[in-house]
């Protein structure tokens, strides 16, 4: 069995004090959830500075005792509560069967570099890791997190490079593409574009998946020239598990739709994570939790109350991180199912 819970501290002094306090939460709770059986497989942190932010972080006795035990991700993603730094903590009741890579450009890595240079060297790190464990990216790799910075103008050439590597490696749009949340995100190099989390299942094989679809809803992303899948299933012989990509308000036939209007664009974004949910026997109650990404912050209060009034039980995080598209104001992902 898995548990999901976002954390975050409540007091609003420095930094240094707000990371002293989530130290304590995070390890109150992971105490209880020793006693439980379950211990910590993944972690994901969200700041909302990292140039100011990232190396007192990872110099914290949170890091350094706790997070850096276990598969990690640190992004600069605003959360609107407030709090600076929040974390998304995943915990298991048996051993990890997958791989989480957190990989990350230096300084020297993007000198001289566009958006599409810097996918295609994260991506080539990403394969040759996997390949010198006899793994390969269309077979084994089940999600992809892309946080680009200035999404506005980046994102383009993160598109591109997405597509030229898939198409090398044999995934296209009659095989299978690769569930994925394409959004606006910083890591602590400065002249980073781009930063990518890959989720890998070692033992996975081809008909342990499903790619979810709503056509009723949702068109099929290659038809306005992106490579991913709106959601994956993947069943083993413990589980079920639902990867729902980044999802927004879009129609069947790939128009963004409630133009302007923040909440209705998270109903009709719930309604399409919902049918594609179905097409794989589960629902929006299956849920595990939400990030919920907003491109405006003042629109915080809005979702925030909506999502409360409507599933309060979800565990949630809502950020400050532009979407791919202008006209969306709000996209979502999430997990769902678990141990069968």
């Amino acid at each position: 069995m898995e548990n999901y819970i976002i954390l975050r501290p409540k007091q609003t002094g420095a930094f240094s004090d707000r990371i002293e306090e989530l130290f304590t939460q995070v390890t109150d709770y992971l105490s209880r959830e020793v006693q439980a059986g379950r211990t910590l497989q993944l972690a994901k942190v969200f700041l909302s500075d990292a140039q100011n932010q990232y190396q007192q972080f990872v110099e914290s006795e949170l890091y350094q005792n706790v997070l850096s035990k276990v598969a990690s991700s640190i992004i600069e993603q605003t959360p609107l509560d407030g709090s600076k730094v929040s974390v998304l903590l995943v915990t298991s009741d048996r051993a990890a069967e997958y791989i989480y890579n957190s990989l990350r450009l230096c300084a020297e890595e993007t000198k001289g570099s566009n958006s599409y240079l810097q996918t295609v060297l994260l991506f080539e790190k990403y394969i040759k890791s996997i390949e010198a464990l006899g793994l390969d990216i269309a077979t084994h790799l089940v999600r992809t997190w892309i946080y680009v910075a200035d999404i506005d103008v980046n994102y383009e050439g993160v598109v591109k490079a997405r597509n030229d590597i898939f198409k090398r490696y044999g995934l296209t749009a009659d095989t299978h593409f690769i569930a994925s949340t394409g959004i606006g995100g910083n890591s602590e190099t400065r002249t980073a574009c781009v930063a990518i989390d890959f989720l890998t299942y070692p033992s996975v094989c081809e008909e342990n998946k499903t790619y979810l679809k709503a056509l009723d809803h949702l068109n099929p992303t290659h038809e306005y020239g992106v490579a991913f899948e709106r959601g994956t299933m993947l069943e083993t012989d413990h589980e079920r598990k639902y990867f729902i990509s980044g999802t927004a308000s879009i129609d069947r036939h790939g128009h963004v739709i409630y133009l302007g209007n923040v909440i209705r664009q998270t109903e009709r974004l719930l309604e399409n994570i919902d049918a594609l949910l179905r097409n794989g026997g589960a629902t929006l109650c299956d849920v595990n939790y939400f990030i919920i990404y907003l491109r405006d912050l003042s629109d915080y209060q809005a979702v925030d109350r909506y999502m409360e009034q409507h599933y309060p039980d979800k565990p949630r995080i809502l950020v400050h991180a532009k979407v791919c598209r202008p006209e969306w104001l709000v996209e979502m992902e999430c997990t769902a199912g678990g141990t069968l």
